[in-house]
């Protein structure tokens, strides 16, 4: 029996699952992003009702609302991935530099009189300076020892925070963001288009200097030191200052989506500052799909839709009205998001961003059974 052998540059039709329009295909699907983005821009302009997935239209100031959330925190997630899924560092402190966004801004504008553009300068700069000491401290020690110094961090700006020193963080209770400081287009329900725009915008900047970082000769270096940190070392690269540019590069991007939820909010709340936030931030990239490009968005995505559809859930008529072996769980958010997070990983190890390649894995064979057949 012979072997036929293909001219070089030529692949089969039944090796590809979309036959012989695999190619214009491929291209057409580079433009999804441009297409996603357009979709989501002109939401607000939307009346299309998803019953099940959001109450009323689209376009509802508390859709609007809701969506804006999810886009924040997807992109919170996916700088967060340049820890964990890129350069192999678990960092359990995540929430700190979110949180100083958020807090020192608030606490510029409520102390200091400035203007809401010169606050928020102040809480990045703020975010930015506390990523790189604390960071600089962490890195000197590596795997569990870093996770638990990088906790220790957390858990004392945490206990900072609820203890209200001179009374500007608010404690248990938080402080609201003084309206007349905030930009005018962008307080009250008549604006929320506003603010949706501006966590869209937070998004696609997080993706854009993401895409940019890891493409880069540095994102290189991250993901040599994700395999083997030894190997970086032989080759002549100090590994811990490569470390520190990530741990600094996603230190300010959550400060970042850290001014941009105060503008959500409209206040700073002790609950972004606690080790259970960066754990959040933990299931949403690992539900997502770790060290992929859209996998951690997409998981970021999901559980915050999750959390408050789920929490509705919990809460309807429906669930009341069911026997109290169904009840008693079904009451609960946190068993209804555990359970959805569960049954992803069981289903879809690798999370949602190797769902595509499944199912192309799955239709391969399938093609090439209808190629070979009489």
């Amino acid at each position: 029996m012979t072997t036929a052998t293909q001219p070089r540059g030529e692949t089969r039709t039944a090796d590809h699952p979309f036959g012989p329009h695999t190619g214009p295909l491929r291209r057409a699907a580079r433009w999804w992003p441009a297409l996603l983005l357009a979709v989501l821009f002109t939401a607000p302009y939307s009346a299309l009702p998803l019953p099940g997935l959001l109450d009323g239209p689209i376009g509802s100031p508390g859709n609007l609302q809701l969506l804006a959330l999810c886009l924040v925190f997807g992109a919170l997630a996916t700088g967060y991935d340049l820890l964990l899924g890129r350069t192999g560092l678990l960092s359990f402190g995540h929430a700190l530099y979110f949180a100083a966004g958020t807090y020192v801004t608030n606490t510029v504008m409520l102390e200091a009189g400035l203007p809401f553009a010169v606050a928020a300068l102040l809480g990045l700069l703020c975010g930015v300076a506390l990523s790189a000491l604390l960071g600089a401290v962490s890195l000197r020690v590596s795997g569990i020892g870093f996770s638990m110094v990088t906790l220790a961090f957390a858990q004392a700006g945490s206990i900072l925070v609820q203890r209200d020193p001179g009374g500007v963080t608010g404690g248990e209770e938080g402080r609201a963001a003084p309206a007349e400081r905030l930009p005018a287009a962008l307080v009250g329900i008549d604006h929320t288009a506003g603010l949706y725009w501006t966590a869209l915008a937070y998004l696609v900047v997080v993706l854009a200097v993401v895409h940019w970082a890891v493409r880069s000769p540095t994102g290189r270096v991250w993901e040599g030191i994700k395999e083997n940190e030894r190997r970086v070392e032989v080759l002549g690269l100090r590994p811990y200052g490569f470390k520190l540019t990530a741990f600094v590069l996603a230190g300010t991007l959550a400060a970042l989506g850290g001014i941009v939820y105060l503008l959500l909010t409209g206040g700073a709340t002790p609950q972004t500052t606690t080790s259970d936030f960066t754990l959040s931030l933990l299931v949403m990239v690992v539900l997502g799909g770790s060290g992929t490009r859209w996998g951690p968005m997409a998981g970021g995505i999901l559980y915050t839709w999750a959390d408050h559809r789920l929490g509705d859930l919990a809460g309807s008529g429906t669930v009341a009205g069911l026997p109290a072996v169904l009840r008693v769980p079904l009451s609960q958010p946190l068993f209804l998001l555990g359970a959805l997070f569960v049954a992803v990983i069981y289903l879809l190890p690798g999370g949602l961003a190797r769902l595509p390649a499944r199912l192309r894995a799955a239709r391969t064979p399938i093609s090439r059974k209808e190629a070979t057949a009489p």
